[in-house]
């Protein structure tokens, strides 16, 4: 008999071979992985108390905590759909989420309580609401309502096509977008990093990364597939991680390039004594080879660069490592780790393609667009078929990356095509020129976008955040791309800033660099 592929068939396992182990640590909480997955079935009974049935949607906001990560199995084995929302939103947002999928039961952290209070009027279609921690009138308690129900609820049949998960992207210049992740999805996203990591139930695993942002790139599930320990993390500063990474013993995390730029840049007290060898993968934006060489060179850190997208469940490549890669100088090493890879064995085909859909060359140079078809391509977005049209042609995702393709068969993101600058009839990556400043010494983080010109069109702006105590003029920065870059590549501006406007899953807002207006090159 078949049974479907689901990442619920992961919690089934390792209520049988991991009971005892360690699964979740949050503050002074620890729970065995019997003792939570009792906590998840105890809430699966209780949401069928309220009335929640197979396909309706239960909406979360909330850090990287046990409640949240119970959401995670108590949700979808009882055939509901989780909706795990971007809490750094502002209500309006949340306002326009929940109604738009539809939520019967909206679960929140304390800290988001009164927020989604004061737009609670509005949320017609909302049977209950749950405060995961802390209390408030006209609230159901969590604990308090999961201590009153058993273990026991009623079991559904789930399809393996059955939504999982409905995951909004982040609406940075449109409405957010509902993205259908199936159970096959997120499970064949979750077999391919398996098959390509060596993972243990050794290994504890660090939430840096949020929850939220593509079901925490499937590590909700992962961890659990293999036993290991989820290490729960509210706030992401680099002190808590490095006490943390010392005290919980982390053998591994995920995090964005610029959880990279602050936890290389903490000073020299917070990083001692943190052991070496802890293992990272990174995604979100690629990473400057400058960071990874940090990262390896001074922590001792083996990183992994992965690439994906929300509507690709999300992983669709790894930066593989080859034999012929580790008698490299670091620096050299660096650069080929700083590229998006190739293909999970899990994932589907991608192809890198031209105007007219042909796969450009593989020389390093020609510039196309990532497009992928396969297991781990979104359901579509919800209510929403005229951007699912757009999104999914003749069976192929296209995903907005500006991308070459190397002799190695390696995939190099140059861009969003939305961020490439065209200067003068020049195409300029700007993933390229901010790579070139993260290697001047006084430079932590660095955007560059394309901005207006009257001579070429548009040209670059770089937005420079210095290293604390470092000095640097403008003239200096230019000089520094200049002398490393082809020299039309130069900016015509510089902007020293104290901090660059960030989403929550720590990409760079470059809209907002521009004044709140879209890339004046290709859409």
């Amino acid at each position: 008999m078949e049974i479907a592929l689901s990442p619920m068939e992961f919690a089934r396992r390792a209520r049988r071979l991991y009971a005892d182990k360690e699964a979740v640590v949050d503050g002074d909480l620890r729970f065995t992985y019997a003792e939570f997955l009792t906590r998840c079935d105890r809430w699966s009974a209780a949401l069928q108390s309220l009335g929640v049935e197979q396909g309706d949607r239960v909406a979360y906001i909330a850090p990287n905590t046990h409640a949240h990560l119970e959401a995670y199995y108590a949700v979808p084995q009882i055939g509901a759909v989780l909706v795990p929302i971007n809490y750094r939103l502002l209500p309006e947002d949340f306002e326009y989420i929940i109604n738009h999928c539809g939520a019967t039961v909206v679960c929140a952290d304390a800290d988001y309580l009164e927020a989604v209070d004061g737009i609670r009027d509005k949320l017609t279609g909302v049977e209950h609401f749950v405060a995961l921690e802390g209390k408030r009138e006209s609230w159901l308690d969590y604990e308090e309502t999961l201590a009153a129900h058993g273990p026991d609820y009623d079991a559904v049949e789930i399809a393996e096509t059955d939504l999982l998960t409905i995951n909004y992207t982040s609406g940075t210049t449109a409405r957010p977008k509902g993205v259908m992740i199936t159970h096959r999805n997120a499970y064949m996203n979750i077999m391919g990093t398996l098959a390509h990591h060596h993972l243990t139930p050794a290994d504890r695993y660090l939430w840096t990364l949020p929850m939220f942002h593509a079901n925490g790139w499937t590590f909700t599930w992962i961890n659990t597939a293999r036993g290991m320990t989820h290490v729960c993390l509210r706030r992401v500063e680099p002190p808590l991680i490095f006490k943390l990474i010392k005290d919980e013993n982390i053998t591994m995390f995920c995090a964005a390039p610029t959880v990279l730029i602050s936890i290389a840049n903490a000073p020299a007290e917070t990083r001692e004594g943190a052991p070496r060898g802890v293992r990272l993968f990174t995604a979100g934006a690629p990473p400057a080879a400058a960071t990874i060489e940090t990262v390896e060179r001074d922590l001792g850190w083996d990183l992994t660069h992965v690439y994906g997208l929300t509507e690709t469940a999300p992983l669709i490549t790894f930066c593989e490592p080859r034999p012929d890669h580790q008698n490299l100088p670091l620096n050299e090493r660096a650069k080929i780790k700083a590229r998006q890879g190739v293909e999970l064995i899990s994932s589907g085909e991608l192809r890198v393609v031209d105007d007219d859909g042909n796969e450009v060359p593989h020389d390093g140079e020609t510039l196309g667009e990532i497009t992928v078809r396969g297991n781990v391509v979104m359901k579509g977005y919800y209510n929403d078929p005229e951007a699912t049209a757009a999104a999914i042609k003749d069976g192929w995702f296209h995903s907005g990356d500006a991308a070459v393709v190397h002799d190695d068969g390696f995939v190099e993101i140059r861009d969003r095509f939305k961020d490439v600058i065209i200067s003068g009839g020049e195409n300029i990556s700007s993933v390229e020129v901010e790579g070139c400043l993260l290697h001047h010494p006084s430079v932590q983080e660095v955007a560059v976008v394309g901005m207006p010109h009257e001579k070429w069109g548009e040209s670059p702006h770089a937005f420079v955040v210095l290293k604390e105590g470092a000095a640097a003029s403008e003239d200096e920065i230019k000089l520094h791309v200049r002398d490393n870059l082809a020299h039309f590549k130069t900016p015509s501006w510089v902007s020293f800033v104290e901090d660059l406007p960030k989403t929550a899953t720590g990409k760079v807002q470059k809209y907002v660099l521009r004044g709140g207006a879209s890339g004046i090159s290709r859409q």
